[in-house]
C-alpha cells in the first residue's frame, strides 16, 4: 500500500497529499519570502518532480503538483539544499505564518526579525489545530486583516507593537523583545483553556464564547487603521502579479527568479516583486487591478482533484467577463469549496449530477438551482447575477 493517502488535511512538504494528478507539495517559504536562488529552485522542482504546475494559497504558501510519489524523497532532497522545509511534520504544522508583504524601510528590518523569532519559539508551542496561524502585519499600517489568523501583531497608530487576539477589538502593547513569546503565550493560553476541540479551533470562536486570559484587561491598544488589500499592478515598494485561479507555470516563477529580486509570496494568490517597476507577460498572470478574472475563484477540479465532480477552470474562465462588477464568482469542484471557504455572490458546485447554484453563500449551503449543466450555465451567464 502507498503511504500517500488522499486525507481530509492541508498538505505540507514532509506530509504531501495524494491526488488526481499526483502527490501535492506544501512549500511554506520563511518570513513569506523567497531569495531569487530558492525561486529559480522551486521552479526546476515543479519540472523535475511534478507536472510543473505551483498553486499559490491563501496561506502565502506554494504547492507542487503532479509530483511522482516515487520521487518525494529526490523532491526533499532538493527542498532541503533550499532551507525550504522543517525537520519534522510537527514543526512544519505549527509553522503557519504569513507575514506582510509590504515592510517598507522604516518596519522591514524589524518585521523580517519579528518572523525569524517567532519561529523560534513556535518550538515551545502546544499542538495547535492545523489551521490555527499568525500573522505579522507590523508595516505601516496592517494589511492581512481580512486574511485568516488567530494570533496577530501589529502597530499602533503610532507605531507601538501589539499583540492581538483574532476577535479582540484591541491587543497589548509589547517591546519587540517580548513580542515573539507574547504571541506564544496567547496561542499556549487558547491551546488550554479549551479552545481546541477534536483537533479544531479558532481563536475568534473561543474569544466569543467568552473565554478570555487572565491578562485580558491589558487589551487596550488599538492597531492602527487598515488598509484595502493590494490589487495587482506597480506599488511603492515594487510590483504586485496575480495568477489566473493562483495557478502559476514553473517557467514564470524562473523567470520572476532571474530579475534577481525578492519575491514575497502573499495571501490573495499574489506575489510581491520588491524593487520592480513591471513584470514579463507571461501565460496566466494578471498584472492589472481592473482584470475581470479577479472576480472569479475556481479550484483545481477534475481531473486534477479526485475528489471534483467535474472540470472548473475551463467554465470560471468563460464566465469571468460576465460576473458583475462587486460580485463574486466561485466555482468550486465539490461541496468542501476549498479555494474560496467564504460566501461568494454566486457559488457553481459541481455534484454528480451537474452544478448546483448557491447565492450569497458557501459551497456547502443550500442551492438555490440544482443540476445545471455546463452549457446551460453558458447559454445565459448573466441570469446567474439576477436577484431571486
Amino acid at each position: 500500500m502507498s503511504r500517500f493517502e488522499i486525507k481530509n488535511w492541508c498538505p505540507g512538504a514532509l506530509r504531501p497529499m495524494l491526488s488526481g494528478d499526483g502527490l501535492v507539495v506544501r512549500i511554506r517559504p520563511h518570513g513569506s519570502a523567497l531569495s531569487p536562488a530558492q525561486a529559480a529552485g522551486i521552479a526546476n522542482a515543479a519540472t523535475k518532480h511534478g507536472n510543473g504546475l505551483i498553486n499559490l494559497t491563501s496561506r502565502a504558501n506554494l504547492q507542487l503538483r503532479g509530483v511522482d510519489p516515487s520521487c518525494h524523497d529526490e523532491l526533499l532532497a532538493d527542498l532541503a539544499t533550499l532551507v525550504l522545509f522543517d525537520r519534522d511534520v510537527a514543526a512544519e504544522t505549527r509553522r503557519n505564518i504569513i507575514v506582510t508583504p509590504l515592510r517598507c524601510a522604516r518596519h522591514g528590518p524589524e518585521t523580517i526579525e519579528l518572523a525569524a523569532a517567532l519561529e523560534e519559539v513556535l518550538d515551545h508551542a502546544p499542538d495547535l489545530p492545523s489551521k490555527f496561524g499568525f500573522a505579522i502585519d507590523t508595516g505601516e499600517a496592517p494589511v492581512l486583516a481580512e486574511v485568516s489568523a488567530d494570533v496577530r501583531l501589529e502597530r499602533t497608530a503610532c507605531g507601538q507593537l501589539i499583540v492581538r487576539a483574532d476577535g479582540a477589538p484591541c491587543g497589548s502593547t509589547v517591546t519587540r523583545s517580548e513580542a515573539p513569546n507574547a504571541v506564544l503565550a496567547l496561542a499556549s493560553w487558547f491551546a488550554k483553556s479549551g479552545g481546541v476541540q477534536e483537533g479544531r479551533g479558532r481563536m475568534a470562536r473561543h474569544l466569543a464564547n467568552g473565554s478570555r486570559p487572565s491578562n485580558a484587561q491589558d487589551w487596550n491598544a488599538l492597531p492602527a487603521t487598515s488598509v484595502a488589500t493590494p490589487a495587482p499592478g506597480p506599488h511603492d515598494e515594487g510590483f504586485f502579479v496575480a495568477a489566473e485561479f493562483g495557478q502559476l507555470h514553473a517557467e514564470t516563477l524562473g523567470k520572476f527568479a532571474a530579475m534577481g529580486r525578492e519575491i514575497r509570496v502573499t495571501p490573495w494568490r499574489m506575489l510581491f516583486l520588491s524593487d520592480i517597476s513591471d513584470v514579463p507577460d507571461a501565460e496566466g498572470l494578471i498584472t492589472k487591478a481592473d482584470d475581470l478574472r479577479l472576480n472569479t475563484t475556481a479550484c483545481t477540479g477534475a481531473p486534477g482533484c479526485l475528489q471534483a465532480h467535474a472540470q472548473t477552470r475551463e467554465l470560471a474562465r468563460a464566465l469571468a467577463p460576465h460576473v458583475p462588477k462587486g460580485s463574486h464568482l466561485h466555482v468550486s469542484g465539490c461541496s468542501k469549496g476549498c479555494a474560496h471557504p467564504a460566501p461568494a455572490t454566486v457559488t457553481l458546485c459541481a455534484t454528480r449530477e451537474g452544478f448546483d447554484l448557491i447565492k450569497n453563500g458557501r459551497a456547502c449551503d443550500r442551492s438555490h438551482r440544482a443540476n445545471l449543466t455546463e452549457e446551460e450555465i453558458l447559454l445565459l451567464p448573466h441570469s446567474l447575477f439576477e436577484a431571486s
